[in-house]
C-alpha cells in the first residue's frame, strides 16, 4: 500500500526554490503530471519522503542516476541518463521506485543496464513516400512551410517523441487539419494530405481531441516492444525482402432466410399413390375379362397406377403440371467467411548481409528503418 503524502512545501529536504536546480524529479502520474518529488542527493528509502512506489514519470536534468524497485539500491535497477521520461512503464518501474543514487561520471555502465533514451519531440516530413527524398524537421510550430521551401511537398512523416502534432492544408493552421500521433506514416495519400501540408504545430499534452480528428494509426511493430528511435542512434534503411500478409482465422457466420423447400427426391407422394391405385383398378376392371383374369387385371392396374401416382411429382414436373409449389420456410444457412484484412504482416528484411524477421501491424514499404544492430525502428 502506498504511504500517505507528507504535507508542506519541502520535499526531500529541498525547498520549492531549490527544486528548480534539482538534478532529478519524479512525478506521480505519466506525462509529468500530479505531485512531484525532486532531489539532488541519493535516496535510500523513498518511504521517508512519502513517495515510495509512486513515481510514473521523471525528468533527469544532469548526471546519470540509478533507480531501483527495492530499498537501499536492491532489486531491479536501471540507469537514467539526462532527459525527460514521460512514462516509466517501458522500464518495468511504474510506481515501483523505492531508492535511487547518482552514478559517478567515471563509472562504466553496460548498455543493457540503461533505460531507453528519452526521445526528443519532433516531426520530420519527407518529400517522397517511404521516408525518401528531401526532408524537413521541426521541433516547434511552423505557420507556413513556404518559408522553408517545403510547402505542399510532404508525402510521408515521422513523428518522434511523445508529442502529438496538428498538420493542416492551409497556412496558419487553417483548412483541413489532422492530428498525428507519435509514429511513422509511410504515406500521406491515405490521409488525403499528400503534397498538401502547409503548416504544423504541437498539441499540448492535456488537450482533448475528438477521435475523428486523428489520422489513422501509424505503422507499428506488432510484438509491443519499444521500437521508437533513440536520440543517439544512427539510422539506416534495411531492404525488405518479403512481406507476407497473415490473415485471421476464418470464422463461420450463419443467417436465416426464407426459401422454397422441395420434398425429398425419393419420398413417394402418398396421395398420388392412392389416386393412381384407384384409377388403375378401374382401368384394369374395364379391360379385364371375367373371373380370375379380371381380378388379376384389376390388381395389375392398381399396381401400375400406384407406381405412376407415387412418381406423380416427378412426372408432373417434366410435363409442366403437378402439385402446387411449397410455401416459403425460414431456413438457417451458414458459410465460412475469411478475415476481411490481414491480422499482421510477417516481414523479412536484410541488413548488412543478415536476415531479420519482424511482425508489423501494417504493410511496410520497400525498406524499413533500423539501428546499427539491425533492430527495427518506428
Amino acid at each position: 500500500m502506498k504511504a500517505p503524502f507528507r504535507t508542506g512545501l519541502a520535499v526531500a529536504g529541498l525547498t520549492l526554490a531549490a527544486q528548480a536546480v534539482a538534478q532529478v524529479s519524479f512525478y506521480e502520474n505519466e506525462g509529468f503530471q500530479g505531485r512531484t518529488f525532486s532531489t539532488k542527493t541519493q535516496v535510500r528509502d523513498f518511504e521517508r519522503f512519502g513517495f515510495n512506489e509512486r513515481a510514473s514519470s521523471a525528468v533527469v536534468r544532469s548526471s546519470r542516476w540509478e533507480v531501483c524497485d527495492d530499498l537501499r539500491f536492491n532489486g531491479s535497477c536501471v540507469v537514467l541518463r539526462p532527459g525527460r521520461y514521460p512514462s516509466l512503464a517501458a522500464m518495468g518501474l511504474t510506481d515501483g521506485i523505492a531508492s535511487m543514487r547518482p552514478v559517478s561520471a567515471s563509472a562504466r555502465i553496460d548498455d543493457d543496464r540503461y533505460a531507453p533514451l528519452p526521445i526528443a519531440s519532433q516531426v520530420v516530413f519527407y518529400e517522397k513516400e517511404g521516408f525518401q527524398g528531401r526532408s524537413f524537421t521541426s521541433s516547434k510550430q511552423i505557420g507556413n512551410f513556404a518559408r522553408f521551401g517545403f510547402n505542399d511537398r510532404a508525402s510521408s512523416v515521422d513523428v518522434a517523441g511523445e508529442q502529438r502534432w496538428e498538420a493542416c492544408e492551409g497556412t496558419a493552421f487553417s483548412g483541413r487539419c489532422v492530428i498525428l500521433r507519435p509514429g511513422r506514416y509511410t504515406s500521406l495519400v491515405r490521409l488525403g494530405l499528400n503534397d498538401r501540408i502547409s503548416s504544423v504545430r504541437p498539441v499540448t499534452a492535456n488537450a482533448r481531441i475528438a477521435d475523428d480528428r486523428y489520422a489513422p494509426e501509424p505503422v507499428a511493430v506488432r510484438d509491443g516492444r519499444d521500437y521508437r528511435r533513440r536520440d543517439s542512434e544512427q539510422m539506416h534503411q534495411a531492404t525488405v525482402t518479403s512481406a507476407r500478409a497473415v490473415v485471421a482465422t476464418p470464422e463461420q457466420k450463419c443467417w436465416v432466410e426464407a426459401a422454397q423447400v422441395a420434398p425429398a427426391q425419393n419420398t413417394p407422394s402418398i396421395p398420388g399413390a392412392v389416386v393412381g391405385a384407384v384409377l388403375g383398378g378401374i382401368l384394369g376392371h374395364q379391360i379385364g375379362g371375367k373371373g380370375s383374369t379380371q381380378d388379376i387385371a384389376t390388381v395389375g392396374g392398381a399396381a401400375v397406377g400406384g407406381y405412376a401416382g407415387a412418381n406423380y411429382a416427378k412426372i408432373g414436373s417434366k410435363l409442366g403440371i403437378g402439385q402446387p409449389a411449397p410455401a416459403p420456410q425460414n431456413v438457417q444457412r451458414c458459410a465460412t467467411v475469411p478475415s476481411a484484412k490481414p491480422d499482421y504482416w510477417d516481414v523479412t528484411y536484410t541488413f548488412r548481409g543478415v536476415d531479420h524477421r519482424v511482425q508489423m501491424t501494417s504493410q511496410p514499404g520497400t525498406t524499413i528503418p533500423v539501428n546499427e544492430r539491425g533492430e527495427p525502428r518506428s
